[in-house]
Protein backbone atom coordinates (compact mmCIF):
# COMPACT_ATOMS: atom_id res chain seq x y z
CA UNK A 1 0.00 0.00 0.00
CA UNK A 2 1.17 3.26 -1.05
CA UNK A 3 0.69 7.08 0.29
CA UNK A 4 1.50 9.36 -2.59
CA UNK A 5 3.08 11.86 0.23
CA UNK A 6 5.14 9.45 2.04
CA UNK A 7 8.37 7.53 0.77
CA UNK A 8 8.51 5.26 3.80
CA UNK A 9 8.48 1.70 3.81
CA UNK A 10 5.28 -0.04 5.07
CA UNK A 11 6.50 -3.03 7.48
CA UNK A 12 4.05 -5.84 7.31
CA UNK A 13 4.14 -8.82 9.76
CA UNK A 14 4.95 -11.86 9.11
CA UNK A 15 2.78 -14.54 9.42
CA UNK A 16 1.01 -17.59 7.01
CA UNK A 17 -1.28 -15.45 5.42
CA UNK A 18 -1.06 -12.34 3.28
CA UNK A 19 -4.19 -10.59 1.93
CA UNK A 20 -3.20 -8.36 -0.68
CA UNK A 21 -7.25 -6.45 -0.93
CA UNK A 22 -5.51 -3.54 0.41
CA UNK A 23 -2.40 -3.33 -2.00
CA UNK A 24 -2.80 -1.51 -5.67
CA UNK A 25 -2.41 -3.75 -7.89
CA UNK A 26 0.94 -2.58 -9.73
CA UNK A 27 2.35 -3.27 -6.17
CA UNK A 28 1.09 -6.72 -6.23
CA UNK A 29 4.11 -8.83 -7.51
CA UNK A 30 6.60 -6.66 -5.35
CA UNK A 31 4.80 -7.33 -2.07
CA UNK A 32 4.32 -11.27 -3.00
CA UNK A 33 8.03 -11.55 -3.97
CA UNK A 34 8.97 -9.48 -0.79
CA UNK A 35 6.46 -11.65 1.73
CA UNK A 36 7.48 -15.10 0.43
CA UNK A 37 11.15 -14.05 0.86
CA UNK A 38 10.51 -13.15 4.34
CA UNK A 39 8.44 -16.08 5.39
CA UNK A 40 10.93 -18.23 4.16
CA UNK A 41 13.56 -16.39 6.11
CA UNK A 42 11.20 -16.59 8.56
CA UNK A 43 11.18 -20.84 8.54
CA UNK A 44 7.75 -20.66 7.25
CA UNK A 45 7.09 -23.61 4.95
CA UNK A 46 3.44 -22.81 3.76
CA UNK A 47 1.78 -19.46 3.37
CA UNK A 48 -1.53 -18.98 1.92
CA UNK A 49 -2.18 -15.57 0.01
CA UNK A 50 -5.38 -14.25 -0.50
CA UNK A 51 -6.04 -12.02 -3.74
CA UNK A 52 -9.90 -12.36 -4.48
CA UNK A 53 -11.75 -14.45 -7.31
CA UNK A 54 -12.84 -11.44 -9.17
CA UNK A 55 -11.76 -11.99 -12.96
CA UNK A 56 -8.54 -13.84 -11.99
CA UNK A 57 -6.07 -10.92 -12.92
CA UNK A 58 -4.60 -10.53 -9.41
CA UNK A 59 -4.56 -14.28 -9.25
CA UNK A 60 -2.26 -14.68 -12.32
CA UNK A 61 -0.24 -11.32 -10.85
CA UNK A 62 0.77 -13.88 -7.79
CA UNK A 63 0.88 -17.36 -9.21
CA UNK A 64 3.59 -15.39 -12.17
CA UNK A 65 5.02 -14.29 -8.92
CA UNK A 66 5.01 -17.57 -7.49
CA UNK A 67 6.21 -19.39 -10.28
CA UNK A 68 9.41 -17.32 -10.84
CA UNK A 69 10.38 -17.33 -7.26
CA UNK A 70 13.53 -19.09 -6.22
CA UNK A 71 12.01 -19.95 -2.56
CA UNK A 72 8.83 -21.71 -3.85
CA UNK A 73 8.61 -25.06 -4.17
CA UNK A 74 5.16 -25.57 -5.49
CA UNK A 75 1.79 -23.87 -5.16
CA UNK A 76 -1.72 -24.64 -5.96
CA UNK A 77 -5.47 -23.17 -5.57
CA UNK A 78 -6.90 -22.91 -1.87
CA UNK A 79 -9.83 -25.24 -2.58
CA UNK A 80 -11.81 -23.60 0.21
CA UNK A 81 -11.21 -20.33 -1.43
CA UNK A 82 -12.95 -21.12 -4.74
CA UNK A 83 -9.90 -19.32 -6.53
CA UNK A 84 -10.00 -16.91 -4.61
CA UNK A 85 -6.68 -17.77 -2.68
CA UNK A 86 -2.98 -19.53 -3.43
CA UNK A 87 -1.28 -21.43 -1.38
CA UNK A 88 2.81 -22.24 -1.79
CA UNK A 89 5.16 -24.17 -0.30
CA UNK A 90 8.72 -22.82 0.68
CA UNK A 91 11.82 -24.01 0.85
CA UNK A 92 14.19 -22.35 3.40
CA UNK A 93 15.95 -19.34 2.52
CA UNK A 94 19.47 -20.87 4.20
CA UNK A 95 19.85 -24.65 4.62
CA UNK A 96 19.72 -25.34 8.69
CA UNK A 97 23.18 -24.83 10.27
CA UNK A 98 24.87 -28.57 10.71
CA UNK A 99 24.47 -29.74 14.46
CA UNK A 100 28.43 -29.58 15.58
CA UNK A 101 28.85 -33.25 17.90
CA UNK A 102 28.87 -33.47 21.66
CA UNK A 103 31.48 -34.43 23.71
CA UNK A 104 32.16 -38.57 23.21
CA UNK A 105 30.45 -39.55 26.78
CA UNK A 106 32.42 -42.75 26.45
CA UNK A 107 35.86 -40.62 27.38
Amino acid sequence: MSDPGNDQPIVIPIGHELDLHSFQPREVASVVDEFVREAAAAGLRQVRIVHGRGRGVQRGVVQAALERHPQVRSFWDDPGAHLGATCAELTPLMPPAPVAPGPDPGV
